[in-house]
C-alpha cells in the first residue's frame, strides 16, 4: 500500500504541474500538450485511489475516460495543425 500512496502523490504533483504549465504556456500547442497531460493524470490518480479504496467501479470509467481522452487529443491536434496532415 505504501507504493500506492507514493503513486497518488506523485500524481499528484503532475497534475499541479501540468496545470502551472497550461496557465503559463507560451502558445497553443504547449498548452493543448499540457492539457492531454493534466487530463490523463487525473485519470491515473483516480485510477490509483480505485485502487487504495478497492473500487471495482472505477476501473470501468478509468477504461472509457482513456479511450475519450485519446480521442480529444486526435481532435485538438487537428485542430490546432487546421487539419493538415
Amino acid at each position: 500500500m505504501t507504493g500506492v500512496v507514493i503513486c497518488v502523490v506523485l500524481m499528484a504533483l503532475s497534475v499541479a504541474l501540468a496545470g502551472w504549465r497550461m496557465l503559463a504556456g507560451p502558445d497553443d500547442a504547449d498548452r493543448a500538450i499540457a492539457s492531454d497531460l493534466l487530463f490523463f493524470a487525473v485519470v491515473g490518480l483516480f485510477a490509483m485511489l480505485g485502487t487504495l479504496l478497492f473500487s471495482e467501479v472505477v476501473f470501468d470509467v478509468v477504461l472509457i475516460a482513456a479511450v475519450v481522452g485519446f480521442l480529444a487529443s486526435v481532435s485538438l491536434a487537428r485542430a490546432i495543425t487546421r487539419g493538415r496532415r
